[in-house]
Parts: structure tokens; C-alpha cells; sequence
């Protein structure tokens, strides 16, 4: 990027020419010079890897690389049915390259449309842009809630407060005035202006970071790490195993050189998981999509994970239990004030903020004649506050100042109009106080010495989902806990109305322990709150972490920010301000609550369904290196060629892993990944390897001459078949009707390869006389009394 040249004292020249000019942001002449010079915030916002990236992830592992190389070797010296291992990693490599390229797809496009849009002046006019379209020295306007997405300078500033905590770890706004720097990824918290940009591009402070994480990403969660650690060890498993085999099948045993080496692949081959990492990453790519296909934009794919995880969901009221707009419903005159005099302040009020929020618009949607009196002061509304204000030169030539905001808060504590308040609150309704200030409206004691002039009743909209979402978190035992800045009373009235569990009770949070293990004990016990500060909300959520909850915390707007930011998963409303959209890892685009419980559904699916067929895969992995240990102890000829793994393989684990993988699943996530995987494959391997290799034994004493070596061959595919089909049926219970189906269709293929004659030759399967096929059934049978057994122990002794 072009850089400018500074002026004698130190400071960059004025991009645009004088303060008229950056009154009015650039031309479009000037647009267009800088866009021709490279000046351009040409940061690319990725939610997703590229198709390269993608590619490069599924086909360059380090199992694909091993079972490459033994591919080759078997396409020289095999015939081509012991090299179908090689043509089904090419098949699911495929497979995982084009569900997440569907993926990137439906990321790109939901991105597009959750894109934080900022709003430039260029030629006098305000007008949205991309982000990826402003340039050095446009004039970009802020309001409350809006993200800062480029480093500059303070232009202008009405009360403009920053919250640079995502930056700075300061928690504190911090109040901005012309000339100040403001720097990409802090927020406005209140007040609004606009800033000239700086610094746009690579050259942003928070640019780098901002790329970073949108990226579309299966790092940081305990399913892929917990894979990664099996893989580790597999490899650990493998490599001196499979170097033993090598030795005893082409050294030690005195055979053919070419059925050696096959016989030597097919006892490598299946100790690799390979399509475990495969069926994780299409399950979550599908997972993605399925989510995209309900407005739900996620931003960072262990999400899906995480929120399956979740046992607390920390809800904010507004935008997500109520809808954002509300209606005015009466205003009551305090103090023997005119109501015609009140509506006229609350007028005046209305027409003063430029950006209002939801309960301001209903006021100007109530009184939209606020016209005629001249502001002289405002001051924003402020989430920690609890109130906003405004000064006036009234058309008359009085001049008078107002505080709108909660009455618990500009009230005494004795004063009679807070139990008047109180009995509206417990209708659901909202209140605000409108007051007036004896002095200065910006004096420190302005709130204090108010004058109480009219109570403003508003009516909230409740999401006529909402008490279904409810209900599902009660149904799933998910804690579900109302944090609301607004009254206690009136936060819990709406809950009870949505037939909340424990809504009853409120609690203001003003009269919260400070240390944090009273505090979680109060918010366990309790389920909705009142009057939080946004540094509260971080609190509680700290709080509920520190015993060990995994929390969910959902909101829309700015004060919602520093919870979201530390819970351990941020769900935004799409209409939710630029800030929250940013910091949370999954963004509901149609702004429905409802859509939660697909979110935490998917999550569930996920998880439950990959921890269910990875046991299906370490099975595999575990009676193979056994079988290989046992082979190369006793000096026997390795019992299968890579055909008749293949086929084992594709039936007992590969077709019903990816039906397994896509089911409905609403159990919680648990964690412990590795533990609960392996202590129910590691004896189920067992089982299978000991089972198939005695009758392997019993065939090499039943058989002998020419072809017996198949033909023991035969009967041990046909043990190890029934054993891994009966590891197939336990792990899908419970059972369904297509779960049966599904183990019943993969046992009537094996029945078809074992009666037709050409899939008999071309699998070197064929079952020699009675007695053996039948004892083979006999001892798989035992094997499966023995895993039935072994499950329910490991269950017992080691209770998930």
C-alpha cells in the first residue's frame, strides 16, 4: 500500500482537503484515485478455506501417503480386486473434497449476507458500503453498537464512547473527541460521530486477526484434538507391528513372493482408520450445511461442537425473548404535570437521537411531532447508565433538560411512584421515567436531583417461539438464565408469561454477591435476572464457567458484547449491531430464537454420532494389529488378502459408519472423547481378533493339500464377519426400524458374495465343506455372548 508523506508537525495531510470537505467525506473522484493507487481496505474476509486448501487438506494426509505407496505395490503384484482399498480412499477423498466445498459455498454465501455493511459519507451523502470498499480517507459514521472496521481519526463526536476491550482487555469506554485514534475491532457503546480512515487494509491493527477468525476451521475442539491423539498412538501401534509382519511374511515364511506381499498389505491396511478423519469432516461440513439451509451462519465450524456441548444458556430478553419493536401503550403524568406538555418532551426527545433504540423508536412512533425546539445538549443512552438525556431552547424561549430511563434508577428508593412502577413490571410491561434536570444536564448530580415528570408505559412484543425454545432447553436439561438490563420484575414477568421454569423469582442483579463462588451459587439457583451491567454479564458468565458449566450466552446488541466474547459459545441475531456479530461464533441471519435448538441438534448429532462410529473404526484398528502380533507369534501365513479386508471393511464399518454418522442424535455431548471411545473398541477388538485367529487355527488342523490356505482363508472372513457385524448391531442401538435394516442389508450382502459364484471368485471366499463354515459360526456366536458381556462391564466399571 501507498504510503503518504507526513507534514512538518508530524501528523498525515488532510485526505481530503479541509474540514468542509471531510464534512462531507470524499468525492467520487477521489474515490476512484485511491482505488486506482491501491488504497483500498482490500482485506479478504474469508469464512471459509479455499477450494486449493481444500484439496490439500483431504488428499495430502499421512494415511493417504502409506496406503498410496501400498497401493502400488499391490496394483504390481496383485490382482485388481486386493487393490479396491486404494480405489475406496480415492471414493471418500472425494467425497470429503466435495461436502466441503458445498460447505465453503453455503459459508460464502451466508457471510455475504451477515456482512457488517458501515455507512460512508462520499459527496455529502451517507450511504452503505461493503467493508472491502472503503478507502483511505473515507469519512465513516458511527452509532452505538456499530464496529470500528479500520484504524483512524475522530472527525466528529457527539458523547462518542468506545469500548476497546477486545483490543485493549479494558472493559471501560472510553470516551473519544475530535482528533482521537480509533482503531479497528473496538465498538461504540454510546454516542455516535464519525472517524476518517487512516489506515485501511493489511495495514489495520485488527485486520490480521479479523481474517483469522472468520476462516473456516475444524481446529480447536475436543472431537478433532481427541482424533488427532488416537491417530498419534496408531501410528505408534503400527509402525513396529507392521514391521514384524513384513519380516514373518516374506523372511520367515517360505511362500510364494507375490501372495506374500499381498498377504503382508492386507495385514497393513486395516490397522489404518483412514475414513474416521473423513466422516468427521464431511459430518461437519453437512452439518454446515444443514445449518446454512435455516439462516444460521457459523462462523467458526467447532461451534456446532461446542454448543452440544452446552448446559447453560444465558439469554438476553430483548431480540431474543421479545421482538425488537414495542408500542407505547400510555404515559402517566407525575407531579401534576400536563400530559400534552409531556408529549411534547417526549417529542422533542425522540426527534433528538439520531439513532434510536427500540424503545426511543416506539416513543417517536408514538409522538412523531417532536419538531420546533432546538437541541442544545444530548446525552446517549448508556448500558451501564440505565438512562438517556437531552436539552432544549423550547419554542417559547424556555430552555429546559430531560432524563428518559429506568425509575428504579432515577428514583429514590421512597419515592411512590417506584410502587406504581413496580405493578406495571409485574404485568410484563416496560417503564421508563421521564425527569427533569434542576441544572446542567451533563452535572454529576443531574440524575439524582431530577425532577419526576411522567411515567412512559411500553408494551414489549413477545417471539411467539419463544416458549417452545424454552421449553426444548428445559426438556434437553439445559439450564436456561434470563440476564437482562432491564427491571427484574418485568423481565420475569415475561418469562413466567412464556412458561419459563423458575421465573417466578427474579433477582436484581444490583443485590449480587461480588465474589464470584456466591455469585454462581445464586445464578444456579435462580434462572432470571434484572438491571445486569454489561461488566456483570461477563461476571455471571465467568462465574457459571468456573463450576465447571459450559455456557451458551445469546444476544443482539452492544451490551451483550463482553459475554458473548468470553462465553464459550456467542450466538448474535443477524439484526444484532456490528460488535456482537463479530465476537460471536454462530449468527441466527433470520433473527429467530427458534432456531437454537437446530443449532444445538446438529451439535448433538455430530458429536454423538462420530463418537459412535469411531468406535467402529479403532474395532477395526485394534483387531488388526492384533491379529498381526498373533500371526507373527506363531509363524503362520497372515489369514486374509487385502480383498477380503476391503470387503469386511465396506460392510461392517464404511457403508453403515456413513448412515450412522447422519442419524439423529439429541444426546448431550460428554466429554472425555478418547476414553469413552477406546474402552468399548479396545475389547471389542480383542474379542474379534482372538475369535477369528482360533478359528483360523481350528481351519489350518481341518484342512490341508492344495487350496486349503482359501479355504481356511473363508472361514476365518466368515467368524470375523459375524463378529463385527454383532460390534455393527450393538452399536446401533437403540434400535430403529432402518438401523435394523441397515444391519440386516449389510448381512444379506455377505450372504450374496458368499453364494454367488463369479463374487466368490472374485473375492476368494468359498466355504469348504460343513463342519468347518459351521464351527466358524459357532465360535462368532460365542464371541458375541462375550462382547454382549464385555459391553455391559465396561459400562458398569467405566460409566460414561
Amino acid at each position: 500500500m501507498t504510503q503518504r508523506a507526513l507534514d512538518s508537525s508530524g501528523e498525515q495531510p488532510d485526505p481530503v482537503g479541509g474540514p468542509a470537505a471531510r464534512q462531507g467525506g470524499l468525492t467520487t473522484a477521489e474515490v476512484a484515485e485511491r482505488v486506482a493507487r491501491g488504497e483500498v481496505n482490500d482485506v479478504p474476509v474469508r469464512s471459509s478455506r479455499s477450494v486449493t486448501e481444500i484439496v490439500r487438506a483431504n488428499v495430502l494426509t499421512r494415511f493417504n501417503l502409506i496406503i498410496g505407496v501400498l497401493w502400488v505395490v499391490m496394483l504390481m503384484v496383485a490382482p485388481i480386486q486386493d487393490s479396491l482399498f486404494g480405489f475406496v480412499i480415492i471414493a471418500n477423498t472425494g467425497i470429503g473434497i466435495v461436502q466441503e466445498w458445498r460447505a465453503k459455498k453455503t459459508l460464502d454465501s451466508l457471510a455475504v449476507i451477515g456482512e457488517a455493511r458501515p455507512t460512508v459519507r462520499r459527496d455529502g451523502t451517507a450511504a452503505e458500503v461493503s467493508v472491502s470498499a472503503i478507502v483511505l480517507g473515507d469519512l465513516v459514521e458511527l452509532g452505538p453498537g456499530d464496529k470500528v472496521v479500520v484504524d483512524g481519526t475522530v472527525a466528529e463526536a457527539d458523547s462518542l464512547e468506545v469500548d476497546e476491550s477486545l483490543l485493549t482487555g479494558e472493559a471501560e469506554p472510553v470516551i473519544k473527541r475530535p482528533g482521537d485514534p480509533v482503531m479497528s475491532g473496538s465498538f461504540v457503546v454510546a454516542g455516535g460521530g464519525a472517524f476518517t480512515a487512516t489506515k485501511v487494509g493489511r495495514e489495520a491493527y485488527a485486520a490480521q486477526l479479523a481474517e483469522e477468525a472468520s476462516r473456516f476451521t475444524l481446529v480447536r475442539s475436543e472431537l478433532r484434538s481427541g482424533i488427532s491423539t488416537i491417530l498419534k498412538y496408531v501410528t505408534w501401534m503400527m509402525v513396529p507391528t507392521a514391521i514384524g509382519l513384513v519380516i514373518s511374511q516374506l523372511v520367515v515364511k517360505d511362500n510364494n513372493f507375490k501372495d506374500s506381499v499381498a498377504r503382508t498389505v492386507g495385514g497393513i491396511v486395516p490397522m489404518i482408520p483412514e475414513g474416521l478423519v473423513l466422516l468427521t469432516s464431511v459430518a461437519f461440513a453437512i452439518g454446515v450445511i444443514r445449518l446454512g439451509r435455516k439462516q444460521c451462519l457459523v462462523q467458526e465450524l467447532p461451534a456446532i461442537e461446542g454448543l452440544a456441548r452446552v448446559d447453560v444458556v444465558c439469554l438476553d430478553k430483548t431480540g431474543t425473548l421479545t421482538e425488537g419493536g414495542m408500542d407505547v401503550t400510555e404515559v402517566r403524568p407525575l407531579n401534576g404535570s400536563e400530559e400534552e406538555y409531556v408529549r411534547r418532551v417526549l417529542g422533542a426527545i425522540g426527534a433528538s437521537d439520531p439513532r434510536p433504540n427500540a424503545s426511543l423508536q416506539a416513543i417517536i412512533d408514538a409522538y412523531p411531532d417532536g419538531e420546533g425546539w432546538g437541541v442544545t445538549g444530548t446525552l446517549p443512552f448508556s448500558s451501564a447508565r440505565k438512562y438517556s438525556g437531552a436539552a432544549f431552547a423550547e419554542g417559547n424561549g424556555d430552555a429546559s433538560a430531560w432524563l428518559l430511563g429506568a425509575p428504579d434508577v432515577l428514583l429514590a428508593d421512597d419515592d411512590p411512584a417506584l410502587a406504581e412502577t413496580g405493578h406495571l413490571n409485574e404485568q410484563g410491561l416496560r417503564v421508563l421515567l421521564l425527569a427533569r434536570v434542576r441544572g446542567d444536564l451533563e452535572a454529576s448530580d443531574a440524575a439524582s436531583s431530577a425532577l419526576p415528570t411522567a411515567l412512559v408505559v411500553l408494551e414489549q412484543r413477545l417471539r411467539p417461539d419463544a416458549g417452545e425454545t424454552l421449553a426444548y432447553f428445559d426438556d434437553q436439561n439445559v439450564a436456561a438464565k434470563v440476564i437482562s438490563g432491564d427491571n427484574a420484575v418485568s423481565v420475569g414477568a415475561v418469562a413466567q408469561k412464556l412458561g419459563m421454569p423458575g421465573a417466578e423469582h427474579p433477582v436484581d442483579a444490583r443485590r449480587l454477591p461480588r465474589e464470584r463462588d456466591d455469585m454462581a451459587s445464586r445464578i444456579e439457583r435462580n434462572a432470571v435476572f434484572g438491571r445486569v451491567t454489561p461488566q456483570q454479564k461477563r461476571d455471571m458468565v465467568g462465574a457459571l464457567q468456573s463450576r465447571g458449566h459450559t455456557v451458551a450466552m445469546t444476544g443482539d446488541g452492544v451490551n451483550d458484547v463482553l459475554a458473548l466474547k468470553d462465553a464459550d459459545i456467542g450466538v448474535s441475531m443477524g439484526s444484532g449491531s456490528e460488535a456482537t456479530r463479530a465476537v460471536a461464533q454462530i449468527v441466527l441471519l433470520n433473527n429467530s430464537f427458534a432456531t437454537l435448538p437446530s443449532v444445538v441438534a446438529e451439535g448433538r448429532r455430530v458429536i454423538g454420532n462420530i463418537t459412535r462410529v469411531a468406535t467402529l473404526f479403532l474395532t477395526k484398528t485394534v483387531y488388526s494389529v492384533l491379529l498381526a502380533i498373533l500371526v507373527v507369534c506363531f509363524q503362520v501365513e497372515y489369514p486374509f488378502l487385502p480383498r477380503h479386508l476391503t470387503l469386511l471393511s465396506t460392510l461392517t464399518i464404511g457403508v453403515p459408519a456413513f448412515f450412522l454418522a447422519l442419524a439423529p442424535n439429541k444426546e448431550r455431548a460428554r466429554p472425555h472423547f478418547v476414553r469413552r471411545v477406546m474402552r468399548y473398541a479396545i475389547p471389542s477388538g480383542i474379542i474379534a481378533a482372538a475369535s477369528t485367529f482360533a478359528c483360523y487355527l481350528v481351519a489350518r488342523h481341518a484342512y490341508s493339500g492344495p487350496g486349503s490356505l482359501e479355504a481356511e482363508t473363508s472361514a476365518a472372513t466368515l467368524t470375523l464377519f459375524l463378529v463385527s457385524i454383532w460390534v455393527l448391531a450393538i452399536i446401533a442401538r437403540p434400535y430403529t426400524w432402518w438401523r435394523v435394516a441397515l444391519v440386516a442389508a449389510m448381512g444379506f450382502c455377505f450372504l450374496i458374495v458368499l453364494a454367488v459364484p463369479w463374487l466368490q471368485d472374485f473375492f476368494a471366499l468359498k466355504l469348504v465343506g460343513v463342519t468347518m463354515p459351521w464351527t466358524a459360526v459357532g465360535i462368532a456366536v460365542v464371541a458375541a455372548a462375550v462382547l454382549e458381556l464385555a459391553w455391559r462391564l465396561v459400562g458398569r466399571r467405566f460409566p460414561s
